[in-house]
């Protein structure tokens, strides 16, 4: 996989949230995390988009469909949220932060996934108890995908990196990594855009005991292997991937692992990205087949395929 040394700034945003990937990301001239919009945690009104998705996928019998499927139906319920960074970089200690109504590409994969998760593992009553009983269920869920183990423990718990976030949810049984099934290769670079880039990450620049427990955890993560399917081989291998399959495109940046996500979809016997896709847009189906978007993007050289397991 060959690398770009690119100017820092030219991909400051794309470090800290989603890329930008149909264009260059903008200039940034300060600390991303600083001017980026800061979301409120647990919010009224994302829990409200939390219940009516919910409720609306029982009533769709969701529950009852192969997960996959259930995560693109969900997924396609979200098009047209609008792109919004940085949601879960709030003030204070590391918690879980629940954002609905703005997600970047990789916070839609999450809840999407969570919300399917929710349905296939609880009862609808849940959703009726007047204790609220579903947002302990959601809470429970979202943080079992978001964080190392399940568990929240301060910033570097965060699954920063997705290949990690794939990894460690395969060995949860939330997902099964096929890249290599599907005939991928190892990734021999290694990760440490992070730790090299403090002063791009709020938490960071702050606290520069979290570089070095973040540099064990590259470590870990480049001690691999990773393994992706180049761009050249996706058309070849495409029937293997099925729809609600999570899709991580690998970037070409110096260090940094996967450069976006979203989540796989047929269309008219074409395997589209369902995704949130850069700032200024908003969630939706790629208008270009997901092998030649790929092949299209700069920064992006590949792709690695994580498999949804059931929930129940």
């Amino acid at each position: 996989m060959a690398r770009l040394h690119l100017h820092l700034a030219a991909f400051l945003l794309l470090a800290v949230a989603c890329a930008p990937v149909d264009e260059p990301a903008p200039e940034q001239t300060s600390n991303a995390s600083d001017d980026a919009p800061v979301s409120s945690s647990n919010d009224e009104q994302d829990w409200g988009i939390v219940l009516e998705k919910a409720r609306w996928a029982f009533e769709q019998g969701l529950d009852t469909l192969p997960i996959g499927e259930a995560i693109a139906r969900i997924g396609e319920s979200f098009v047209g949220t609008e792109y919004r960074a940085h949601t879960l970089e709030v003030p204070g200690e590391e918690r879980l932060v629940i954002v609905l109504d703005g997600l970047d590409c990789v916070t839609y994969v999450e809840n999407v996934l969570s919300l399917a998760r929710l349905v296939q593992s609880v009862p609808e009553t849940v959703l009726d108890d007047p204790k609220e009983a579903y947002r302990a269920a959601y809470a429970g869920i979202l943080s079992g995908i978001r964080y190392r183990s399940g568990e929240i423990d301060r910033y570097p718990s965060r699954l920063h990196y997705f290949s990690e976030w794939i990894s460690d949810k395969d060995a949860m049984g939330i997902v099964s990594h096929v890249s290599s099934d599907l005939g991928g290769v190892v990734d021999p670079e290694p990760v440490d855009f992070m730790t090299t880039h403090p002063e791009a990450y709020r938490q960071l620049a702050a606290d520069p005991t979290l570089v070095e427990e973040m540099r064990v955890i590259e470590a870990r993560i480049s001690e691999g292997p990773r393994v992706f399917i180049p761009q050249d081989r996706i058309a070849d291998v495409a029937d293997g991937i099925r729809t609600g399959d999570i899709i991580a495109a690998t970037s070409t940046v110096e260090g940094l692992d996967v450069a976006h996500t979203g989540i796989a979809l047929w269309v008219d016997g074409e395997l589209h990205l369902m995704h949130a896709p850069l700032a200024g847009g908003n969630v939706e189906v790629s208008e270009r087949p997901l092998a030649r978007r790929i092949q299209e993007i700069r920064g992006q050289d590949g792709i690695m395929v994580a498999r949804p397991l059931e929930a129940r």
